[in-house]
């Protein structure tokens, strides 16, 4: 039997979601963003929170909204900064908001770790910078390396081009990013998709993600390039 739930609304998609919960949300820039269910966590009024994505937001859109309108306690990011970052940067600069900056492969193999089991892995990346600082090392075949541990979170927020009724994901090109290592590394998986499609019509070779790990999907209709890129 599936544990994937269809809902009706992004609303109820998001209910439940707690104060100081640990969200990893998809997204490159603005590309695979989860816009509505951002805006739905923001009207649902959860605080404190942890948010795990690539970038900290662009403009007054997505994640930049969610942190303008006060949610975010930390931000754990590869980009926290870029030329329309200027929500995050006053943030930051009036120290309302905490800052984990992990290297964009880290970032990546962290939230992969932690939904394929792993404990913890060694990764060259950051040696010999303030990145290392507190983290354990260890030299393999001549080469210092970094102890990493994994990044998972209570909930993930993911948008994918289509779906069926059992939770199978399909995105579409660069939107697809993060969406399939967060969609295993939370304890609920909530996404976003143009279509849920019955049971069977998705070719098992194209499914990325499969359903077992989705938990709440809801259908939000195609719109117009709004915000831009393969959203």
């Amino acid at each position: 039997m599936s544990r994937t739930v269809v809902l009706d609304s992004v609303d109820e998609a998001v209910a439940g979601i707690e104060d100081g919960a640990t969200i990893l949300v998809g997204g490159f820039g603005l590309a695979g963003m989860p816009f509505d269910l951002i805006g739905a966590l923001i009207r649902q009024g959860a605080r404190d929170l942890t948010i795990v994505s690539n970038n900290a937001g662009n403009g007054e859109v997505g994640m930049a909204a969610l942190l303008k309108a006060g949610r975010v306690r930390k931000m754990i990011c590869s980009f926290p900064r870029q030329a329309d970052s200027y929500v995050f940067d006053e943030l930051y600069r009036t120290g309302r908001i905490k800052l984990e900056l992990v290297p964009q492969g880290n970032l990546a193999e962290r939230i992969r770790a932690a939904g394929a089991g792993i404990g913890a892995f060694y990764c060259p990346t950051g040696v010999g910078t303030p990145l290392a600082e507190g983290k354990e090392s260890r030299e393999i075949g001549g080469r210092t390396y970094l102890l990493e541990y994994p990044i998972s979170g209570d909930y993930a927020l993911v948008s994918a081009h289509s779906a069926d009724t059992v939770g199978n994901l399909v995105y579409r090109k660069t939107a697809r990013n993060f969406g399939p290592v967060m969609a295993t590394a939370a304890e609920t998986t909530i996404v976003q998709t143009r279509s849920i499609l019955p049971a069977g019509e998705i070719d098992p070779e194209a499914v990325i993600t499969p359903g077992i790990y989705v938990d709440r999907l809801v259908e939000i209709p195609e719109r117009g390039r709004t915000f831009g890129g393969n959203i």
